[in-house]
């Protein structure tokens, strides 16, 4: 990626409390005072690091998660800005012994980590690093506070750094049956056979089921169901608002509820095995996807959207389908479900007091047709 060049058309701040007020109240693509040759005094440079902190102590409590940083810095900034936000989460949550384990391990899949000496202000250190001018560090620092101020309240899924812990929540799968569901889905994705992508796939959604039924008579005998849990499942675009029906189907049939958030296309999901849903939601696009762009009659946007849609549709149908008949094999369970689905929705109203429904519009009769027949060849897992 290139790097940004910049043109002085102000005088640039000559204190660190100055520094400071300009990069608090900078928005994205706001570094117009930046001159090439710009050098930064160290004493200016700290003023950096207490900036960064309150805005990224504010996007935390606000709800967001490693997780959903990362994925917003993809979407928004440059690799740079990126990397400093990173950074700058990894030193906020260093300031906390009391951080959530599943908080920490999203830290560690964006890859935040603190790296620099701490005795030394932070961005003269990572401007050394990524080989940047003061000029085009000062750019991106920039850029990564004008998105953190830009963050809406997201609903909270798990605590931020510093805040209790609560009890564990959900229903963790199995170590090796999860590990079986993703070599399953593995498979599935793999192999070039339509029909035995769809046992796969098919097998993978009936061991989901069937933990679920072992948890259910765990619950039965001891009478201390876990929480639901929680869990955003991002999206890539195009087409995102046709993908989350995906996300929503296969959330269902494993007795989750999951809403769509349009603005930054991400998907809450809401219950149990959400370890799983995210496995299987995961394969299933990729699959979607492949047949897709496979189609030699769908290169319009209307084909496409129209070909997830449908595709949503069918797997759903298949999804209840495996789920129903091996729910079928223990109808003593019935009822233990049925009052574990309603903990779920009460959950999900709890978190989303007020859900808007909208509808995906389709547009192409020929792209409703391929994403059914790619839906019926799909692998649900053997």
């Amino acid at each position: 990626m290139g790097k940004r060049k910049q043109v002085r058309v102000g005088p640039p701040p000559t204190t660190a409390e100055e520094f400071g007020d300009v990069l608090f109240a900078a928005v994205p693509g706001d570094a117009d005072w930046l001159a090439p040759d710009y050098t930064l005094p160290p004493a200016l440079a700290s003023a950096a690091d207490p900036v960064a902190g309150q805005l990224i102590a504010r996007a935390c409590r606000g709800g967001w998660l490693p997780e959903d940083l990362h994925q917003a810095a993809r979407r928004r900034l440059d690799e740079f800005a990126g990397s400093y936000l990173l950074d700058t989460l990894a030193a906020y949550a260093g300031q906390f012994t009391t951080v959530h384990p599943d908080w920490l391990a999203q830290l560690d899949a964006a890859g935040g980590v603190r790296w620099w000496n701490e005795t030394e202000p932070h961005l003269p250190q990572w401007a050394a690093k990524h080989i940047l001018t003061p000029s085009e560090a000062v750019a991106a620092v920039i850029s990564a506070f004008g998105l953190l101020k830009t963050l809406p309240p997201v609903t909270v899924v798990l605590p931020a750094p510093g805040t209790p812990l609560p009890r564990p929540a959900g229903h963790p799968v199995d170590d090796k049956k999860l590990s079986r569901v993703r070599a399953l889905l593995a498979k599935a994705e793999s192999s070039s056979f339509p029909e035995e992508a769809e046992a796969l796939s098919a097998k993978a959604q009936e061991l989901m089921t069937r933990h679920a039924l072992d948890r259910a008579l765990v619950e039965a005998a001891t009478g201390a169901p876990d929480r639901p849990a929680a869990r955003r499942i991002w999206l890539d675009t195009p087409y995102t608002d046709a993908k989350s029906l995906l996300v929503h189907v296969v959330a269902k049939a494993n007795r989750c509820q999951a809403i769509f958030d349009a603005r930054w296309d991400f998907v809450t999901v809401v219950g149990d095995a959400l370890d799983a849903v995210e496995l299987l939601t995961t394969s299933l696009l990729v699959q979607a996807t492949r047949a897709m762009i496979a189609d030699p009659a769908g290169r319009s946007r209307d084909f496409r959207k129209s070909f997830l849609v449908s595709y949503a549709t069918r797997i759903g149908e298949r999804l209840e389908q495996t789920a129903e008949a091996t729910i079928a094999s223990v109808p003593d369970l019935l009822p233990v479900l049925a009052s574990r689905e309603a903990e779920v929705a009460a959950a999900f109203t709890e978190l989303f007091p007020e859900v808007v429904s909208k509808s995906v519009t389709v547009r192409s009769h020929e792209g409703w047709g391929a994403g059914r027949e790619a839906a019926d060849r799909a692998r649900l897992g053997e």
